[in-house]
């Protein structure tokens, strides 16, 4: 019997995939058995180093999702690698910094693109395809614990967060009965470059490890396995399902 979990054969369009957690989440996949093609703006040759020692195959695909114009491209160039787009993890994303009384519009337009309207429209793209095939496919956004709760100095990305979650609710509602599954991941506090001025700032990391019950910050790897999860047979009854990756952070 094979394992609820095996992706052999399928293909993972996995964004932002350069480092940190899409790096991880894509080798998470290549290890299940996924083909991955990977999208980011820089290189990704650290993770296709680590898809090949997982086993797998990986394509990259150079994209700046700050606008919709390489969505297309992207799937267009998936499809010729792999013949077929069977699951799309939308976590490519930028955080910006400030005060909410400084903020500046293109501080919230930059976070807005990348964050959230890439979301819809690569997912938009993806589905159209999907459809056109029977369904059969899944989708994972990676949202965060600012979509449940405010954070500070952040507004955009708080926003585009909360959007997410919306976005999968909403998209679920619509694509569940057509064989579409679509979920989120909200990773709490991870290493990643994106938190690194918090993990500088001794007295706001001492602050957020004491209210994490596991003790730690979240590493990466942690993310991979959830993914794993939302993308295979096992949560085939899984739709609008928001999975919280946090150490226990919104427990405590």
């Amino acid at each position: 019997m094979a394992s609820p979990f095996d992706l052999t054969g399928n293909t993972t369009i996995v964004t932002g995939a350069s480092s940190g957690i899409g790096q991880a989440i894509a080798v998470a996949l290549a290890a299940a058995g996924a083909r991955v093609a990977g999208v980011a703006r820089s290189s990704m040759n650290e993770t296709a180093r680590q898809v090949d020692e997982a086993g797998g195959s990986f394509l990259q695909v150079r994209a700046d999702l700050s606008t919709i114009e390489p969505v297309e491209r992207i799937l267009e160039q998936t499809i010729a690698w792999a013949g077929r787009a069977d699951i799309l993890v939308n976590n490519a994303g930028i955080i910006r910094r400030g005060d909410p009384l400084e903020f500046s519009e293109k501080d919230w337009d930059d976070v807005a693109n990348v964050d959230l309207k890439s979301v819809f429209f690569l997912s938009q793209a993806f589905a159209k395809r999907a459809l056109a095939r029977g369904g059969g496919a899944k989708i994972v956004n990676v949202a965060s614990v600012l979509a449940f709760t405010g954070g500070i100095r952040v507004p955009s990305y708080t926003a585009a967060k909360h959007g997410v979650a919306g976005l999968t609710k909403l998209l679920a509602n619509e694509w569940a009965a057509k064989g579409i599954n679509v979920n989120a991941i909200a990773p709490g506090y991870v290493r990643t470059d994106a938190t690194q001025a918090l993990q500088d700032d001794h007295v706001r990391s001492e602050r957020l490890l004491s209210r994490i019950p596991a003790g730690r910050w979240g590493e990466p790897a942690d993310i991979g396995g959830a993914v794993v999860f939302l993308s295979s047979p096992a949560s085939d009854y899984c739709h609008g399902t928001i999975l919280v990756v946090d150490g226990g952070w919104l427990a405590g």
